[in-house]
């Protein structure tokens, strides 16, 4: 069996299963594509099939598109790493901190210190995604900021009632995943005096060609978008008008100013090869963005093994052995030890699976590095397992078959992370050397995804 029939077959399962609504993938190595799949629907109302320049919403993979741009801004001597964020946004110039994450919100203590870029860079701010604690702290989250995608308020808005919230842990103490990088991307949008998606198109997406890659998806391209689905209360793929948890809408309004560096731009398959090859080094299909030094530190692990082995998400840990986290991408630190498509996390976003409004539509970008070959495998979900309930639907993608798992926000599916077929792992795998970054660990393997939802 070829390897692409392999993916087509392992893929169809899940079509056919009724747990996907459709799938693509993409397999790139030694500077060629060797090939790509494509099966099931990216619309289920229309029937249309999904292709390979289909738009799907990248969620979480926002993060290291948005980190990039930051890191160009840092390579340009607009801010250092290690300064308190406080001079672009003052409203943050007095946090204060849970004395219990689980606790009440007004029994709080002093920030030690303030949150830096670094911080943001590595979710290491104490600021965190409310629908994934419970209690009031995830309560309060939810009700302050509102919608995580497609949000009516104004960036300025959105960062004073950020700094309404107090913070789960001390800024530099604890990995949390949250909404670091959204605060980021606006704070990048203030020094440059300009919304976020023109910080992204002049830095990162214009010259590595990306020009299907964007917050607001113009009319023209409306037709090739994977709609929004997920469940309904029978546990049967249904189509939605807006993404569970209200975080997304099926159009965006073209007045909304809100963009979110953490989980809101739109891509296709080749748009984000592009990006992944230059993670890689690779510019013969654009510009060089970063410094090689910059790119390593980048794709480095930059947390302690206190940090990594304490992260919990949903209770689980979600580092396992091997694992680690960059900036804006989790890291493989020690390949022997690493499964190959997972950081063994109860979290899809954890394991390199972008959670995607619409049902979990998900693309996975994996990027791995060795001391030769060069290959990358990644592939474009388009609707995986949606949610219509906080239960049936999760229960029952859970406990149907150990195969697939599915983890939420709130009520809303985030991804799903296939744990067999083997000869998915197999054929997009190919047990091959895999690409050197520069700068990188010999063995270490870099995720081009984001740590966690």
């Amino acid at each position: 069996m070829t390897a692409e029939r392999a993916i087509e077959d392992a893929l169809l399962r899940h079509v056919n299963a009724g747990e996907l609504a459709g799938a693509a993938t993409l397999v790139w190595r030694d500077g060629h594509l060797v090939h790509t799949v494509t099966a099931g629907r990216r619309d289920l109302s229309t029937g249309a099939a999904i292709e390979r320049d289909t738009l799907s919403r990248i969620a979480s993979l926002t993060k290291p598109v948005t980190t990039v741009a930051a890191l160009r801004m840092f390579e340009e001597g607009l801010f250092d790493l290690d300064e308190p964020i406080t001079r672009f946004a003052p409203e943050l110039a007095r946090m204060r901190v849970l004395r219990d994450p689980a606790g009440v919100l007004d029994a709080t203590d002093e920030a030690r210190r303030p949150i830096t870029f670094r911080d943001l860079l590595t979710h290491r701010s104490g600021l965190v995604y409310g629908d994934l604690h419970p209690g009031p702290i995830g309560r309060a989250y939810d009700e302050t900021l509102g919608a995580q995608i497609d949000n009516p308020l104004t960036p300025d808005a959105w960062i004073a009632r950020l700094a309404t919230l107090p913070l789960l842990a001390h800024p530099g103490d604890a990995f949390h995943y949250g909404v670091s990088t959204d605060l980021l991307g606006f704070l990048l949008a203030r020094i440059d005096r300009t919304p976020l998606s023109a910080v992204l198109a002049r830095r990162v997406l214009v010259p590595l060609g990306m020009h299907d890659t964007t917050f607001h998806v113009p009319r023209e391209k409306r037709g090739r978008r994977a709609g929004l689905c997920g469940f309904d209360d029978k546990g049967r793929l249904t189509t939605l008008t807006a993404a569970p948890g209200g975080h997304a809408q099926e159009d965006r309004p073209d007045d909304m100013t809100f963009e979110s560096g953490g989980q809101g731009l739109w891509s296709t398959l080749d748009d984000f090869l592009s990006f992944a090859r230059m993670l890689l080094g690779d510019v013969s299909h654009g510009e060089e963005l970063l410094r090689s030094e910059t790119r390593a530190m980048m794709m480095s692990n930059q947390l302690t093994a206190t940090q990594r082995a304490s992260t919990r998400m949903m209770g689980q840990r979600i580092f396992a052995e091997g694992h680690g986290y960059g900036m804006g991408v989790a890291v493989v630190m020690e390949e022997s030890k690493a499964d190959p498509l997972r950081c063994r996390a109860a979290s899809a976003r954890s394991a390199g699976l972008a959670p995607m409004a619409g049902g979990g539509r998900s693309i996975r970008r994996t990027a791995r590095c060795s001391s030769s070959s060069r290959t990358t495998w990644w592939s474009s979900i388009s609707s995986s397992a949606g949610s219509a309930s906080r239960s049936g639907a999760r229960s029952r993608v859970f406990m149907r078959s150990r195969r697939a798992r599915v983890e939420r926000r709130g009520n809303a599916s985030v991804g799903v992370q296939s744990r067999a077929p083997e000869a998915l792992r197999e054929a997009a795998l190919h047990r091959q050397p895999v690409p050197r970054v520069p700068g990188a660990k010999q063995g270490e393997r870099v995720r081009v995804d984001a740590a966690g939802p």
